[in-house]
This record gives structure tokens, C-alpha cells and sequence, in this order.
């Protein structure tokens, strides 16, 4: 049985921790701002961006401390080191905002109830800010999000946030132009089905990560066609694909060879054809058709 681990993911959290701990410096003013302006125009629509940033900000602060964690050495007692709290951090996030929905609707109902005057100007000039700050944040993110679930969980949260600030400033320009001020708990709700929409897909990537399901970019039929490509492969089954972590993917398979002089040539081939694939950690079992596994289940 031969393993291999590849680690050259430091060069990537490297380059992307800047990016973060800079996105998290702008869209926290940016909150203060906006919830500052929420207050003192008693706009639910900005109060309800604002919160929504405010947990898009904890969710970056979350993604530093993931890529803390995955740095950890493995230890005896978590082999693989603290590398599948990354997928975890990532289940939280999407809770975190799921919960952010919620409070959203609650108030967006009572608001509808009890309407206030709004300053729609007020709202449009600070939601243009909105704009440039998330979009901003959103171009920043936009390469780190190809390869991490956490950056990519960010990366569409802050671009949903972006379209969010683009109809707070409309809601701002129609209630200048009619004083239609129903449209405040409106937009609210318009955000709530935004940031739902975003956060569902992270929740069920998260969710199957979590479970040890199948990583979104990995197909089984796939894996075991680049298995038997090789001259020497006869068959490859008992195969297990997980995530490590939102980076990381490892697999176990019994591969059936037409004979195990040509071991040591056959696994390197097949380690570097997964790691190409996006499986970095692969243990490979041998076996010839007169063993009792060549054949059948084990």
C-alpha cells in the first residue's frame, strides 16, 4: 500500500490572507457607515444591508481562521491535522446567514405594519458606497474563489451584496421621486431572497463535505475511468473519494494489476494523473486477479 501527501497549499493561503484581512477592513467601515445612516434615517433596507455585511464580515474573519487552522502539523490524535475545520467553518457561515434571513423577514413584516419615513436620497448615496465597496471586495475575492470553498462562499456573498446595494439605491431613487416608503420593507425582502439564494448552495456543499460526500468537482465515473487508463490496470473498485478540507481531496481504491512488478511505475503515474485531477492524498492498494479481492467485494 503506498500513500503520498502533497503540501503546497501555503502559497495559496499566503497570497489570499492579504486580500481578506483587506476586505475585511473595508466592509467593516463600511457597516459602521451604513448602520450608522440605518439608524438616523430609520431605513430597514440599509439596517438590513448592514447586518448583512456585518456577517459577511465574521464570515472573513471565519475564512483567516480557517486557513490558520489548515496550516496546524497533524498530530496523533487528527492525522490530517485540523484541515476539515475549514469544511466546517464553512457549514457555520451558511448557518450564520441563514439566520440573518430570518431576522430580515421578521422585521421586514412589522415594518410593513408600521411604516416610517425614509430619507430616499440619504439611502441612495450610501448604498452607491455599497457599491463600490462590495464590488471591490467581489474582484479581490474573484481568483481565490476557483479554489477554496470558504473564498468561494465569500466571493458570492459579497457579489450578491453588491446586487443588493444596486436595488437599495433604486429603492432610494423611488421613494425621492413617489415617497412611496412601502418599498423599504420590500427591497428588505428582495435581500432576504438574495442572500437565501447565495447561501443555499454553500449550505449544501458544506453540508455533503461535511458528511464525507463526494467534492462538487470530483465525478466517480471519472476517477475510475483515470484509474484503469493505465496499461497495467485491469479493474480499480473499493474506491472512496472525500475532502479534507474546502482545498484538499483524498481517496483510497484497490487497483487490479496485471502484475505487481510494475508497482512502483504504475502508482507514481497514477498518483500524478489524481493530482492533476484535484485528489492531492492517494492510497492505492495492489492487487492481481488470483487474490481474493482481484474478483470480488472484500
Amino acid at each position: 500500500m503506498s500513500h503520498e501527501h502533497h503540501h503546497d497549499h501555503g502559497a495559496h493561503i499566503r497570497s489570499i490572507n492579504g486580500i481578506v484581512i483587506l476586505a475585511i477592513v473595508l466592509n467593516a467601515v463600511f457597516v459602521l457607515i451604513e448602520a450608522g445612516v440605518g439608524v438616523w434615517q430609520h431605513s430597514l433596507s440599509l439596517l438590513s444591508d448592514a447586518g448583512h455585511n456585518l456577517s459577511d464580515v465574521f464570515s472573513l474573519l471565519l475564512v483567516l481562521v480557517a486557513f490558520h487552522l489548515a496550516k496546524i502539523h497533524s498530530n496523533e490524535h487528527y492525522t490530517y491535522g485540523y484541515k476539515k475545520s475549514t469544511v466546517l467553518i464553512s457549514l457555520l457561515n451558511a448557518v450564520i446567514l441563514l439566520v440573518a434571513v430570518g431576522a430580515i423577514i421578521i422585521e421586514s413584516i412589522h415594518k410593513f405594519s408600521e411604516p416610517s419615513p425614509v430619507n430616499g436620497a440619504a439611502i441612495s448615496w450610501t448604498a452607491a458606497v455599497g457599491i463600490v465597496v462590495n464590488g471591490v471586495t467581489t474582484l479581490l475575492l474573484m481568483r481565490g474563489q476557483k479554489n477554496d470553498l470558504n473564498v468561494r462562499g465569500a466571493f458570492l456573498h459579497m457579489a450578491a451584496d453588491t446586487l443588493v446595494s444596486v436595488g437599495v439605491v433604486i429603492s432610494g431613487i423611488v421613494i425621492t421621486l413617489t415617497g412611496w416608503v412601502i418599498i423599504d420593507p420590500i427591497i428588505s425582502l428582495v435581500i432576504a431572497a438574495v442572500i437565501l439564494g447565495s447561501t443555499w448552495k454553500l449550505l449544501t456543499d458544506s453540508l455533503r463535505l461535511s458528511l464525507d460526500g463526494m467534492p462538487e468537482n470530483i465525478q466517480i465515473n471519472e476517477v475510475r475511468a483515470l484509474l484503469t487508463s493505465n496499461e497495467h490496470v485491469l479493474d480499480a473498485h473499493h474506491i472512496h473519494v472525500w475532502a479534507i478540507s474546502t482545498t484538499e481531496n483524498a481517496l483510497t481504491a484497490h487497483i487490479t494489476v496485471d502484475s505487481l512488478d510494475n508497482w512502483a511505475d504504475t502508482v507514481r503515474l497514477l498518483k500524478e494523473k489524481l493530482a492533476a485531477y484535484g485528489i492531492t492524498h492517494a492510497t492505492l492498494q495492489p492487487e492481481t486477479p488470483d487474490m481474493p479481492c482481484g474478483e470480488h467485494e472484500c
